[in-house]
């Protein structure tokens, strides 16, 4: 039976919480696309618990991927995290 957020009640969780993993978001190259990007996975998370961003630009230098690795309490903080990202229309990829 799939739950409201999608995943299986019956399957087993991949990741075993608290975990460390990547949160990344693409968007088009501003100067505040990461700011914005950190002000959104900052609601779901504690000060404590971004342990580090790093940002490539692409080739041409038109877009930019930030990345943050958090320390992640559990499944519904990271979907929250990834609603919150793709509901941003700054953001164009959230991975």
């Amino acid at each position: 039976m799939a739950t409201a957020n999608g995943h299986d009640s019956k399957t087993p969780e991949l990741l075993t919480f608290p975990c460390t993993i990547d949160i990344k978001a693409v968007g088009k190259r501003s100067a505040r696309f990461e700011a914005l990007v950190h002000e959104i996975v900052s609601r779901h998370i504690g000060p404590q618990d971004l342990l580090s961003t790093t940002h490539r630009e692409s080739r041409g230098g038109n877009y930019v991927a930030i990345t943050l690795t958090i320390r992640a309490l559990g499944r519904a903080q990271l979907d929250a995290i990834y609603e919150a990202l793709s509901a941003s229309p700054e953001v164009l990829m959230a991975l």
